[in-house]
């Protein structure tokens, strides 16, 4: 398609498969309600900006960035993200990186890269990495996108980063079947929550526990996919409702006084996690700004929120996340900075 016409759409905001490249407005991207006057926020964001990241925390942070606004830094974040694509499609990979999903998180900012500057580059990345995800990247039996390359493994972890740049690509389809894909194999039907990891190869899970963060990137990737998804599309709709409100329903059974999780989030042994409650507290928001979510919801989003903004210090970091690089402690990381700028933005969008 000309790039008149794209443009045209973008304005639009309506998600249509052309080529394989989205067609969606940046009021589509994001709420737009940046909370810039709030200092909080702005040390959060200025954190962030500082943490060395791999191909997810790049995708996500840019994602935090498209949220408040700051269209030009994710256009920054895209840049690189190009710099470090690989041969085979993958975006902002830095070293041995194993991802297969996680590169795709930066696809959000490359669209938007694309659209703001009208370069080609950016088309050419963001199709790049579509037609790894639909052709190349190593999958299921039944066409599940594996997580990592040197296992065939299905992670929580993958709903938020593929799903959502398919989604916004215009295959929703595809963006739901993966979805769908990633419950058969790690949701518990009886607790609505995921398991971590589930290997193809050996028939078992490689992590059987409710972890705190996969769960809470079910819940959000299912959120933005419902922003985007056209009301023509009834039946997916229907399941992403679904889904979105039974691992929500399901996580927040286990919310403790404080608004807080454990990490691994039935363990009340494991150590207490901040970021599960800004990812949830996110995907509410959306939810209720979206309208497949009741406010009766908000009353706990609110409770996650405000012990979230109490776990921020004088410097901006989000402290008491499942901590990077090995998220197997309490400490920080990208994730963390990046969900408390979306949870402040959908927060706003609600005002």
């Amino acid at each position: 398609m000309e790039r008149k016409k794209f443009i045209a759409a973008l304005g639009l905001g309506l998600p249509v498969m052309g080529t394989g490249i989205l067609h969606a407005s940046s009021a589509k991207q994001g709420f737009n309600n940046s909370p810039s006057d709030d200092p909080l926020v702005e040390k959060v964001i200025t954190a962030m900006l500082c943490m060395q990241r791999a191909a997810w925390e790049q995708g996500t942070a840019s994602q935090a960035l498209i949220a408040a606004g700051k269209k030009d830094l994710a256009i920054l974040f895209a840049k690189d993200a190009l710099v470090r694509q690989t041969k085979e499609g993958r975006l902002g990979i830095l070293g041995s990186d194993p991802g297969v999903t996680d590169p795709a998180s930066n696809g959000e900012a490359v669209l938007l890269a694309w659209k703001e500057t009208g370069e080609e580059k950016y088309k050419i990345a963001a199709d790049r990495m579509y037609q790894y995800l639909k052709k190349d990247a190593p999958k299921t039996s039944d066409g599940i996108l594996h997580h990592v390359t040197y296992a065939k493994q299905v992670w929580s972890d993958a709903s938020f980063m593929a799903p959502p740049f398919l989604a916004l690509m215009g295959d929703f389809e595809e963006a739901v079947k993966q979805l769908e894909g990633f419950r058969k194999y790690l949701m518990h039907p009886e607790k609505k929550m995921y398991y971590h990891i589930w290997d193809e190869a050996k028939n078992e899970y490689a992590r059987k526990l409710f972890w705190g963060g996969g769960n809470g990137w079910t819940a959000a990737g299912i959120a933005k996919i419902l922003t985007w998804l056209p009301k023509e599309k009834v039946e997916l709709r229907k399941k992403l409702v679904t889904f979105g409100k039974e691992v929500i329903d399901g996580c927040t059974a286990y919310m403790r006084p404080d608004g807080l999780f454990h990490d691994i989030i039935d363990d009340s042994n494991s150590f207490v996690e901040t970021n599960l409650g800004q990812m949830l507290a996110f995907s509410i928001y959306t939810g209720i700004k979206t309208g497949w979510l009741e406010k009766n919801y908000k009353a706990k989003a609110d409770k996650m929120r405000e012990a979230a903004r109490a776990k921020v210090d004088k410097y901006g970091i989000v402290q008491g996340a499942c901590s990077s690089p090995n998220f197997d402690k309490s400490g920080t990381s990208t994730e963390a900075q990046s969900f408390f700028i979306m949870m402040e933005c959908a927060y706003k969008g609600l005002s």
